[in-house]
């Protein structure tokens, strides 16, 4: 797969502050004077000036008598700016000299209101433009100084500045916080921040915090350099900040020693409770009704006793699809609107009865076979690819900016001629002499200016959706092979595509850390999805089509409302990005894989993690379910095809070919070799045009990213062994092929594709 990245756009400039033993109490204003002798010192009388007038602005008559009185000082006229201008200019600078300080105390806490938004605010786009490595930390650093500014804006009886803060801010904060700054949105007094339990929580104890000692060293350093005081002031008097080793992960915010002790923190699980409907699509009442006269027709047409009791079958089975819809399925008031059903729509659910009952019911003790479409000398530069929902395409995204099409049944992909006279088309015998006369089984598609990263073919297999580096979505009909509509709205390279199941809708992520809705017959985006704190690497719609999952850089998937545009579920627990994501066709579990090499199982309604399959020894790249929803494929950099149960009880590990299967898998793991290709794989290559021979540059960069390593007997990567979960039933290993997508078709078959790696 081709790799992504993020450019570093923060400078942290200047030396960062040291973090010592992990413990708040770090000085923010404190100077290193004692040990430079070459710094001019500030006269002692003129600190006592200023410090006078500073009691004296505040109101603190008793003070400001007894320090005239010790310090022999008369009184003055001048101001704290007047003062501070006798300083030496090198002690008004960075080294945040006592004048300066005091200075901005005066300005932030009497003639600048707006002083603790102001330096959120630049604090907030700091993070945002932070490296993903410590974007999380940060993020989960800035939480107490949001409640703290917060609660110092009630505090100085500044309420109305401090409802604005909340207003403006706490949406950073809701799906951990939630029920906290549901608590903090009522206060509107000085009374309510003393009286209340929760803000006497927040008050009288140290908020625990863990950051690496880089992450620490960044945010002090940026506080310091900006001399956001305030900002300082809330860390060291109301922050305890542990510093870790490594990573932080998202989940560390349920440990123990974070927060407040004694007080739920992570309040994640709440915000997951939001009622959301996982039902099926309702029918549509065309689509009912024609599919019933049909199915009758053909029943009363049939010749022999076979075919009746054939088309008899469908209609018991449509029946159980309709009452099983009314029972489970959405109401009409809930359903996303589609455009009005036609004559495509009742084919394609007549084709997909017919698929149900011939579709093979797997389980443990049955698995797919796996079709295994493996793409020669494509050097490096195929990024994705998808198979139609038929099998009768498969296409491909490449880094010169074009989609190339490859026909599995052989049959010619004939657009066209350049010069069709609409007038002369009356039949479809016209249509067919307006067409190219070619023979050719594949072709480009060729309109982006960038590298193209996401493709998805329609239900139909009549149009195909691409996502590019050039920051548009490209429609193009697979009838014509030209580009029907360009979609532009994001403001970074896209990197992911998907169709809705009725495919009306469509759905792109980006590099810009949103994933947005699209209508193929509108040129804007329907909805913004915004929240991910890095790029959104993948996106799926659920089966209704009432939901969007996603998967992002930061570690984390989210699932959204299409209709409110806002986040109903997070789930985090993945330690690296997320890069791929599946929903069961039931529409009641979700599988998330990625960089991580851990595949993540999660109920949807409860959004807790079921299980985490381990077993891959590189990033996983795509995952799809079963149709029955019990077992889940999974496709990885590590050249194999996983399949898992993820519905298992415990008898089924009992079973005896469930035992022999996990005999030969261990055997594999040994050291011995595997079957030559395979029994239940069948290979077709599929060749794109030859390329040059890769040069000696090429190569060394292959080596660099990790391609061309030496494999062990059982075709694994010499890596670090991973333990098998138990669920795993069975790995299909490919010829240095690293598998980009898997699919499962209405039948039940596994179909795959990757391309052929030079070790």
């Amino acid at each position: 797969m081709s790799g992504k990245s993020t450019d570093a756009v923060e400078d942290t400039g200047g030396t960062a502050s040291t973090a010592n033993g992990g413990a708040s109490g770090l000085g923010a204003g404190s100077s290193n004077n004692s040990g430079n002798s070459n710094k001019s010192q500030a006269p002692p009388k003129q600190i006592e000036k200023i410090v006078l007038q500073y009691l004296k602005s505040k109101g603190y008559k008793d003070a400001e008598k007894a320090l005239r009185e010790d310090a022999m000082l008369e009184g003055s006229d001048s101001t704290l700016g007047d003062l501070a201008s006798a300083f030496p200019a090198s002690e008004m600078g960075a080294d945040a000299s006592v004048p300066s300080w005091i200075l901005f105390y005066n300005e932030a806490e009497q003639g600048n209101p707006d002083a603790y938004r102001q330096s959120y605010r630049e604090l907030r786009r700091w993070i945002d433009s932070s490296l993903d490595a410590y974007k999380h930390e940060l993020y989960a650093a800035s939480y107490p100084i949001f409640v703290h500014s917060y609660l110092d804006l009630h505090t100085r009886g500044l309420h109305e500045k401090a409802a604005e803060f909340m207003e403006l801010y706490s949406g950073d904060h809701m799906e951990h916080h939630g029920q906290d700054i549901g608590v903090l949105k009522t206060f509107t007094t000085k009374a309510h921040v003393e009286e209340n339990e929760l803000a006497k929580v927040y008050r009288e104890n140290k908020y625990g915090v863990r950051m690496t000692r880089v992450g620490l060293e960044l945010l002090l350093s940026f506080l310091q350099d900006h001399q956001f005081t305030l900002l300082m002031r809330t860390v060291n008097q109301h922050l305890n900040i542990r510093t870790v080793d490594g990573a932080v992960p998202i989940s560390s915010q349920r440990e123990a020693d974070v927060g407040i002790t004694g007080h739920t923190q992570n309040q994640l699980d709440e915000f997951n409770r939001q009622e959301i409907a996982l039902g099926s699509m309702p029918l549509d009442s065309f689509v009912r009704d024609e599919v019933e006269r049909t199915l009758q027709d053909e029943a009363g047409r049939a010749d022999t006793e076979a075919a009746r009791s054939g088309a008899t079958s469908l209609l018991e089975t449509f029946a159980h699809i309709k009452q099983e819809a009314a029972t489970t399925g959405l109401s009409a008031r809930d359903a996303v609107p589609l455009p009005p059903a036609r004559g495509p729509e009742v084919e394609q659910q007549i084709a997909d009865l017919k698929a149900l009952r011939k579709r093979v019911a797997l389980g443990p003790a049955a698995l797919p076979s796996v079709c295994m479409y493996t793409l020669h000398n494509t050097d490096s530069t195929l990024n994705c690819t998808t198979v139609s929902e038929d099998l009768s395409l498969l296409a491909g995204g490449f880094s010169e900016s074009y989609i190339k099409l490859w026909s599995l049944t052989r049959t010619p992909l004939r657009g066209f001629q350049n010069i069709v006279a609409p007038s002369a088309i009356n039949s479809e015998e016209d249509i067919e002499s307006a067409r190219e006369q070619t023979t050719e089984d594949s072709r480009r598609l060729v309109g982006h200016s960038g590298a193209v990263f996401g493709v998805d073919i329609s239900f139909d297999s009549k149009y195909l959706i691409s996502g590019s580096e050039d920051r548009t979505a490209r429609l193009w009909s697979l009838d014509t092979f030209t580009n029907v509509v360009c979609y532009k709205g994001h403001n970074y390279p896209i990197w992911d595509v998907a169709f809705a199941p009725q495919g009306f809708y469509f759905a792109t992520a980006s590099h810009d850390r949103t994933a947005r809705l699209w209508s193929c017959d509108h040129i804007y985006a329907l909805r913004i999805f915004a929240g991910h704190l890095s790029d959104v690497n993948c996106v799926r719609f659920h089966p209704n089509s009432k939901y969007v999952v996603t998967g992002s850089s930061d570690k984390s998937v989210r699932l959204w409302d299409v209709q409110r545009g806002s986040c109903v579920r997070v789930f985090t627990g993945h330690t690296s990005s997320v890069d791929s994501v599946a929903i069961s066709p039931d529409g009641r579990i979700m599988a998330s894989a990625g960089d991580d090499q851990t595949v993540a199982v999660w109920d949807l309604g409860s959004g807790r993690r079921m299980e985490s399959l381990t077993a891959h020894t590189g990033p996983v790249y795509s995952l799809a379910f079963s149709q029955e929803g019990t077992l889940l494929l999974s496709a990885s950099a590590d050249e194999t095809v996983r399949a898992w149960d993820v519905k298992r009880s415990p008898a089924a590990s009992d079973h005896p070919i469930i035992v022999q299967r996990r005999h030969n898998q261990q055997d594999e793991s040994a050291g011995q070799e595997p079957d030559a290709a395979g029994a239940d794989v069948d290979a077709m290559d599929v060749d794109s045009p030859k390329k040059p021979a890769p040069s000696s540059n090429d190569s060394a960069a292959a080596k660099s990213t990790g391609e061309g390593k030496k494999r062990d007997a059982a075709g694994i990567w010499k890596s670090k062994r991973v333990a098998e979960s138990e669920a795993l039933l069975r790995t299909w290993r490919t010829k240095s092929t690293p598998v980009y997508s898997v699919m499962m078709t209405k039948r039940n078959l596994a179909v795959a594709t990757g391309a052929f790696a030079l070790q």
